[in-house]
């Protein structure tokens, strides 16, 4: 299935997967006696989970250096919203593991590509 998916407004190849957590942000979580949560949620945050499938060297250098700032801004398809949003993130560890040489094109290929986007 492939994902549509813009960094800082620009298109980039499509992921081979993408999840989309909704996370509750509380600044104070308390039980009483009766064990009952009282909660002071200040926010509501999302976190994208995404894998790239095969890359080109280019396109690999193209993702990380879109998110290689401090903050930058991401399009995607939120299933809470039902339409497309476009969200400030920011990046934890990116993670490409392996890389092969393809002889029939002469170039090298990244394999699963992996970051969290968290939101701001």
């Amino acid at each position: 299935m492939a994902y549509y998916l813009s960094i800082n407004g620009a298109q980039v190849k499509a992921p081979k997967t993408l999840s989309v957590a909704v996370q509750d942000i509380d600044a104070k979580a308390d039980r009483d006696a009766n064990g009952l949560l009282h909660r002071d949620r200040v926010a509501i945050k999302r976190k994208l989970t995404i894998e790239w499938g095969p890359l080109t060297v280019s396109e690999c250098s193209v993702i990380l250096k879109a998110i290689s700032g401090q903050f930058f801004s991401c399009s995607y398809l939120d299933p809470q919203e039902g339409s497309m949003v476009t969200k400030t993130f920011y990046t934890g560890d990116r993670t490409t593991p392996v890389y092969t040489f393809n002889p029939v094109t002469s170039e090298y290929v990244w394999q699963n590509l992996s970051a969290d986007f968290i939101e701001q």
